[in-house]
């Protein structure tokens, strides 16, 4: 059988791209009330989010500078929602 592999979809800026594999790899995920991208706490899924950065980073990008840019854009995002009042962060 014959398996074919998804390309993702073409992303014009690295960060988005970096988000792509972070989400991909369940080490971030949306704010369900405001969509801000909350970091899961997940030292797996990170791991994750690099190999899959190394393994397939975009066009003319070398895989150091794709795993770079997956941890600096991981780096950025915050576990809790900026919006979200105290009482319902990090829901």
């Amino acid at each position: 059988m014959l398996m074919t592999r998804e390309r993702r979809p073409q992303i014009r800026t690295m960060r988005g791209w970096a988000i792509d594999v972070l989400q991909e790899a369940g080490a971030i995920r949306p704010c369900e009330a405001h969509g801000w991208m909350q970091d899961r706490a997940d030292p797996h899924a990170w791991e994750r989010a690099v190999d899959i950065a190394r393994a397939d980073p975009p066009a003319g990008v070398s895989p150091d500078a794709a795993a770079a840019e997956v941890r600096d854009v991981l780096n950025s995002i915050g576990d809790t929602c900026p919006e979200c009042p105290p009482d319902l962060k990090g829901n």
